[in-house]
């Protein structure tokens, strides 16, 4: 009998360690992914780094590969109605622009804005319909104005993307590479207005409804912005078909850098170490700013 129970023993000891090393492992796979993992209609993931200025690439995986890139789509959205469009200029909302799904700024037809507090409600609250509303005032029609959107991305750079919006919501066509990201980015930073709207934290705009004047704040949904100190901008994007996308820059010492990264789970994280890596810092020196 005693025999019988040290034998018992013996296999419950043995099992009880099979179960702990099979744990250990599915923890090992679980959390050694690599750190751009993630899941999405975007089979990869893909992280450029950029100088802004040479315009040299300094880090690229899967960097030229089309990928979906949402609502970071909007940055060429931005630099183009800069160049095209009377900023200053008060425009009606046209019928096409209200409603349209995804992040929005809640435009209604009729009510009249200035096209700068269009773009930061574009670029710091990512609205959709602000895009669609830039797009019409700027060309007069969506088609006319995705034209124009491709003529300044090959302009900036770009030469194996295709844009098919201006605002990044699935359409079949309409993908980006990363590097073509950080080149449109790069030119667009170049571009005093477009860089001062993009590292604005909050931004105070009127718009006017039926001859009344109405209030309205934007705060920026980029959190690099309030955790990262050297962070200068620049976009977020977020569909299912995209995965987590972020297209920051940052500048340290008079060097500017553009980070993009497309279907990355922990974006911030990976956007942060990328800056620290070519700035020579380390993140855990940072503390959380306001």
């Amino acid at each position: 009998m005693a025999q019988y129970h040290a034998d018992s023993r013996k296999i419950f000891l043995k099992e009880k360690k099979g179960l702990i090393a099979l744990t250990l492992i599915l923890i090992g796979v679980f959390f050694f992914l690599p750190v751009t993992q993630a899941f999405a209609y975007n089979k990869a993931s893909a992280v450029v780094v950029l100088d802004a200025d040479s315009g040299e690439v300094l880090y690229s995986e899967n960097g030229d590969m089309p990928m979906e890139i949402a609502s970071t789509t909007k940055v060429l959205t931005a630099i183009t109605v800069i160049e095209h469009a009377d900023i200053f200029m008060r425009a009606a909302i046209p019928a096409a622009a209200v409603g349209i799904e995804g992040s929005s700024i809640y435009l209604r037809e009729g009510e009249k804005w200035r096209v700068l507090d269009l773009l930061y409600g574009l670029m710091l609250r990512s609205g959709n319909d602000a895009a669609v509303a830039l797009a019409i005032i700027t060309s007069g029609n969506l088609p006319a104005f995705v034209e124009l959107m491709n003529k300044t991305a090959e302009k900036a750079g770009a030469r194996n993307s295709r844009f098919t919006n201006p605002h990044g919501l699935h359409e079949e066509g309409h993908k980006c590479t990363a590097t073509d990201l950080a080149k449109i980015t790069a030119y667009a930073l170049k571009c005093p207005i477009f860089a001062e709207i993009v590292k604005t934290k909050t931004h105070r705009a009127i718009k006017t409804v039926d001859d009344k004047e109405e209030n309205v704040v934007f705060y920026n949904k980029n959190k690099l912005l309030y955790s990262y100190p050297y962070a200068i901008g620049v976009k977020t994007g977020y569909t299912k078909h995209s995965g987590r996308c972020l297209v920051s820059a940052a500048e340290k010492d008079g060097r500017k850098l553009v980070c993009v990264t497309l279907n990355v789970y922990d974006t911030y994280g990976v956007s942060k170490s990328m800056f620290d890596k070519y700035f020579g810092a380390s993140v855990s020196d940072h503390a959380e700013i306001s």
